[in-house]
């Protein structure tokens, strides 16, 4: 029932967070060419949404909500701030101490995004279930508009839009606003997202055009590692439902797009089956790696996202670069055999919190979605624990996703000062459950 007392933007607040979430992805890309530009942009877009929501997050306490959070599969976000803590360490013996820094403190801006953001949809759930805040729902209505100014621009301004790749043989949809398979990576997580969004939504028509909007995106893309993603994601979907018409028409599909899949990924441009399984021909640099570069400072590595004692790692035997193109090599040359100790247990202690709370959790199916792009993308790009980008910021939502639960077992005291809330607010207690 339509409750006059309670404040616009709670009865809105699905639409607040889907703004703040989608200002927040876009301050991940590049809006002109003139990098000093592009970086005031980044620090104005991040900074600006994680201080929109810390406001959120008052407003909300303000409005008589009891921080009475307990703390569940807390081993995983342990060992991520454990990760962090040896990365301000690594500051003392960085081979460019101002870059460790500057990273390290935006990978720190959007963990504490993150957990404001999760902190809001706890309690605004809890306390005002009728304006219950779908995760799904918000990450697909985000991710649509970054998906319509990319197809716009790739009509409207083509050279702007597209990328050259391969001497200019292959056009890809990025642009100097944001690599391909970032893109890529992003479109199949917004097509994943809308793929469950459109079996709830009530408005079927608005659903299917988002959900083609993100495929339309991926296509122009070419990325390969994105498209292989989204089609492990749906495969796992549609085995996980109880439809059988819908598997059928899954494995229906599936025999019919192999020519497609054999061309266009298998042996796209010529490169075989070779460079599928050497993921993009990256196996020489990764040797050099591991022969030259990280037997110099094994243990601690070279600071926080540094891969070398210069800017870049040369070798007589493959080609230079500044990141590995690996997350997990990535954090193997910044933070050597102990940082990749602790981020490789990280990443196992979220995997298995997933499988702890897949089947009783309104998050099994998000995880999903969103885990496998960003995993896949993290073993040929930057990845979960490499330079910052967004799949960082989504990891840090999959490590919390399990995490905050609001506390019903209350004291006295807080049994009264919730009764005020129900008093003030108009709410029936009945609705209120844990979520």
């Amino acid at each position: 029932m339509y409750n006059e007392k309670i404040p616009y933007w709670v009865r809105n607040i699905s639409t607040v967070l889907i703004v703040i979430l989608s200002i927040k992805i876009a301050g991940y890309f590049c809006i002109v060419e003139d990098r000093t530009i592009n970086q005031i942009f980044k620090v104005i877009s991040r900074m600006g949404m994680t201080g929109t929501i810390l406001f959120l997050y008052l407003k909300t306490i303000k409005l008589g909500c009891l921080t009475t959070f307990k703390y569940e599969n807390v081993l995983a976000t342990s060992l991520y701030l454990g990760y962090l803590f040896l990365g301000l360490a690594s500051f003392g013996w960085s081979s460019d101490v101002k870059y460790s820094i500057l990273q390290w403190l935006m990978t720190f801006e959007s963990l504490v995004f993150v957990i404001l953001f999760m902190r809001v949809i706890s309690l605004i759930n809890y306390y005002f279930p009728v304006y219950t805040v779908s995760l799904i729902h918000v990450f697909t209505v985000a991710v649509f508009p970054i998906m319509m100014i990319f197809i716009l621009g790739s009509i409207v301004q083509p050279d702007l839009f597209f990328r050259g790749m391969r001497g200019g043989a292959e056009q890809r949809l990025g642009g100097y606003y944001m690599n391909p398979n970032e893109l890529g990576m992003l479109s199949s997580i917004g097509a994943a997202m809308t793929y469950l969004y459109v079996q709830k939504a009530s408005k079927k028509v608005g659903a299917v055009l988002m959900l083609l909007a993100s495929l339309i995106v991926l296509g122009l893309t070419a990325s390969r590692s994105s498209a292989i993603g989204f089609l492990l994601i749906m495969g796992i979907l549609i085995l996980q439902s109880e439809n059988k018409k819908l598997k059928i028409s899954m494995f229906v599909g599936v025999a019919l797009a192999i020519p497609a899949i054999l061309k266009f990924m298998i042996f796209k441009d010529g490169g075989g089956v070779e460079e599928v399984l050497s993921m993009t021909g990256r196996i020489p640099f990764w040797t050099a790696l591991l022969k030259e570069g990280i037997i110099r400072e094994p243990f601690f590595g070279f600071g926080f996202m540094r891969i070398n004692y210069t800017d870049y790692f040369e070798s007589l035997n493959t080609y230079a670069a500044r990141m590995t193109h690996n997350t997990f090599m990535q954090v193997l040359m910044n933070l050597g055999f102990v940082g990749f100790f602790v981020a490789f247990w990280q990443l196992v202690m979220t995997i298995s919190n997933y499988f702890k709370e897949r089947k009783k959790s309104r998050y099994g199916k998000f995880f999903v979605a969103m885990f496998i792009p960003i995993f896949i993308n993290s073993l040929t790009e930057f990845g979960i624990f490499g330079e910052t980008n967004f799949g960082i910021l989504f990891y840090q939502f999959l490590i919390l996703l399990f995490v905050f639960q609001v506390r019903t077992n209350r004291s006295k005291s807080e049994d009264y000062k919730l009764r005020l809330f129900q008093k003030r607010w108009r709410l029936n207690s009945k609705n209120q459950t844990a979520n």
